[in-house]
């Protein structure tokens, strides 16, 4: 740290006890009482220096115990008197950034300017604080800070400003060009001038600070009204967002403990991450600094990581922050919901009344803010893509990773017995329809759901079922469905019509391939056998193989799965001999099926009428037990 030595004598002050006594030889006509402290002085070198002292000099009568002046409100206090005491006596005083503020305020009460003297502390104090303190990243912050123990003060002389601005321009210049902060950390192997050494000799090369968060402890050691201030006049000097928001960042994990609870081993091991908290706050400070954090950070997606918002927005409904500020911080969310983490998703209802574990009605506002989003910048619902084009496009996919996060958040919330029906279905209905290529994450929440609330009645089952499309279930959610018992008889029906839809398409896709690769194979012997050495007829035989093993297995699936249709049909229509009708068309209109007519179309002369009424039956005898609980029901319906 800089400094600045001022006068030329010894010093001849000394202490006893809570008064200081100047030794000079002769006896003290004046007493000066600052605070608790008493100083034994003479009156010609203070009236020779401050024109204050001048006057309460002149204006104080003599008593018992000689000339008694209080100063009640002098910046700094007693130690900083001690010090301008010793200026008015020629002692040598050094001057740093620590006490050049306090000594600068000093001067300006105690009106000690160049008209009681040459080179009077005003002037000595300016000179200092110009040509070395502000020239310093570190001298400039230190001042800084000790600008809030006088801060009218140095506000009326600008003092605050000036260091302000000095780091400003410092924090947004490259810290390569001149060396700070450099030059104040002399290392082993750096020369006094700051470049680098080798073998003792300077070679000129500066040290390298590829990083431009350097600034970030330091700017985090000053008290919040002051580091507000010091970031509006860098944004102001044109440092980007992205660095302002990471100073942000960092600030808000030093002093709010919340933040660092649920820190990964890598985040703690980042050498941004705050090493230890600065003083506790209390929990209302807490709250205050939180809000503040949330007006200053930049608006704009991915400058701040998700997870840290998460943290934030935490942070604030614990400790009751204000609703404005729960709101921003949920649309901050909301923009980047692409980027979180299951992980972050499940915050704990912090409310009194704690109707469900976790909270599921923020996650439903920060998934509107998102749609809002996404509907605001062009995303609109595809319904004349196919399902290939939409996997692949780039303009779909955040919505679409977002639809599985929900997803997956809905089986984790699924669970909970508080968790009432209308909060999950607007839950897992507010993603649209076309963000889902496929709903088996959608079915594994609802078969959880399902589970977790037996109590539930056929027809909430129906319409919470109702949520999933039967025909955007893969193979093995299909079969997994199809001999789910909680899973309503109609539902599972239509499972078994697309399941078997599903076989059929890929049963004829397989022959199509099959007879792609008999028509490559004919060319492979006819005209590529020489040339390719017989490499390109054995992959093709090989892959040949491979799908006629898939075919095979195919067959018997849907042979199982024909026979099982078969029998449950029976077991229907002999339900319907007792009353004469015929239950299974009840049935069939009851499930809102054309069956007999889609059938044909899809399968035209392939196996009988039977068979094609029913899509896809159980793989074994349970589900004809499931099939046998249904037969009141079904009996009742006609």
């Amino acid at each position: 740290m800089a400094c600045m030595k001022l006068g030329s004598k010894t010093d001849a002050f000394q202490r006893k006890g809570q008064a200081w006594f100047c030794t000079t030889g002769l006896p003290s006509d004046i007493v000066v009482e600052v605070e608790e402290m008493t100083f034994h002085l003479h009156k010609f070198p203070l009236l020779s220096r401050s024109g204050v002292m001048e006057k309460l000099i002149a204006e104080a009568s003599e008593g018992e115990d000689g000339c008694v002046i209080k100063l009640t409100d002098i910046p700094g206090g007693a130690k900083t008197f001690e010090l301008v005491a010793k200026f008015c006596y020629g002692v040598k005083l050094e001057l740093t950034a620590a006490n050049v503020v306090y000594l600068r305020c000093a001067g300006e009460h105690l009106e000690m300017t160049e008209d009681y003297g040459e080179g009077n502390l005003i002037s000595q104090t300016e000179v200092f604080l110009n040509q070395v303190v502000l020239r310093s990243w570190k001298d400039s912050l230190k001042a800084l800070q000790t600008c809030d123990d006088v801060l009218s003060y140095a506000e009326e002389l600008k003092i605050t400003k000036r260091c302000i601005d000095s780091l400003a321009v410092k924090a947004c210049t490259d810290p390569n060009l001149f060396g700070w902060p450099v030059v104040e950390h002399v290392g082993p192997l750096q020369s006094p001038g700051g470049s680098i050494l080798w073998n003792g000799i300077s070679t000129g090369a500066r040290p390298k600070h590829s990083s431009s968060d350097w600034w970030y402890d330091d700017a985090s050691s000053l008290s919040l009204p002051l580091y507000k201030r010091l970031i509006s006049a860098m944004e102001s000097q044109g440092v980007k967002q992205e660095i302002i928001a990471g100073s942000l960042t960092y600030y808000a994990k030093k002093y709010l403990p919340g933040l660092n609870r649920r820190q990964s081993s890598t985040e703690s091991s980042n050498r941004l991450a705050p090493v230890g908290l600065g003083s506790s706050l209390s929990e209302e400070d807490q709250k205050l600094l939180l809000e503040e954090i949330d007006h200053l950070l930049p608006m704009q997606k991915g400058l701040v990581p998700t997870k840290f918002l998460f943290g934030l927005l935490k942070t604030a409904l614990i400790l009751r922050a204000s609703p404005s500020c729960i709101s921003d911080l949920e649309k901050r969310i909301g923009m980047q919901l692409d980027q979180a983490t299951l992980e972050d998703l499940l915050m704990p209802n912090f409310s009194y009344s704690m109707e469900t574990l976790y909270n599921v009605d923020c996650v439903q506002r920060i998934l509107e803010y998102f749609l809002a989003m996404d509907q605001g910048t062009g995303g609109e619902s595809p319904c004349s893509i196919d399902d290939e084009q939409l996997m692949g496009s780039p303009s779909l996919t955040p919505i679409t990773m977002v639809a599985k996060l929900i997803d997956g958040y809905l089986a984790e919330v699924a669970p909970d017995v508080n968790l009432k029906l209308p909060k999950f279905q607007a839950l897992a209905a507010a993603v649209p329809e076309y963000a889902r290529p496929l709903d088996d994450g959608l079915y594994r929440a609802i078969d959880i759901y399902l589970k977790s609330h037996p109590w539930l009645g056929e027809s909430d089952r129906e319409q919470l079922c109702r949520l999933m499309d039967c025909q955007k279930l893969s193979l093995e959610a299909c079969t997994h469905a199809a001999q789910n018992e909680r899973l309503p008889l109609r539902i599972i029906v239509q499972v078994l019509f697309f399941e078997q839809l599903q076989l059929r398409t890929s049963i004829a896709g397989c022959f199509l391939v099959s007879d792609n690769l008999d028509g490559g194979s004919r060319q492979l012997r006819s005209g590529m056998v020489g040339t390719n050495e017989g490499g390109g007829w054995a992959t093709a035989v090989r892959e040949n193989q491979v799908l006629k093993v898939g075919m095979d297995s195919m067959r018997v699936r849907v042979s199982e799965l024909e026979k099982e249709c078969s029998n449950m049909r029976q077991e229907i229509e002999k339900l319907g001999r007792s009353k004469g009708s015929s239950t299974w068309g009840n049935v069939s209109k009851k499930f809102g099926f054309k069956l007999k007519s889609q059938m044909c179309s899809a399968q035209e002369g392939s196996v009988s009428n039977q068979n094609k009424i029913n899509g896809k039956a159980l793989k074994d005898d349970k589900a004809k037990e499931n099939h046998g609980k249904h037969k009141k029901n079904l009996s009742i319906d006609e």
